[in-house]
């Protein structure tokens, strides 16, 4: 079983998204990010369901959650890199994955 880790560009996406919701619903915003949070833990245990991110020449694959995307890397030893958290409106083809 391998860790997971967040990037320090992801945990910023987190909080980008957290502020955005807030400025509306400050409930919603922490339901919201830790619904992301506890999505991504299951990665932990199946590092393989997420979809393989085809325009990336690393084992980048992406996870949903809602309307969110979590981006992310799967070691050569099997550890996960959270890279990123993305709107599904969001072009992440403009971000190097």
């Amino acid at each position: 079983m391998g860790t997971l880790t967040w990037t320090v560009e992801a945990e910023r996406w987190l909080r980008d998204i957290h502020e955005f919701i807030a400025a509306d619903n400050p409930t919603a915003a922490v339901q919201t990010v830790r619904g992301i949070y506890d999505r991504a833990q299951v990665l932990i245990d199946f590092p393989e369901i997420g979809q393989r991110y085809s325009a990336s020449s690393r084992h980048v694959r992406t996870l949903l959650y809602g309307h969110y995307r979590i981006a992310y890397l799967v070691t050569d030893v099997g550890n996960i890199e959270i890279l990123g958290v993305f709107h599904g409106a969001l072009d992440i083809s403009k971000y190097q994955l």
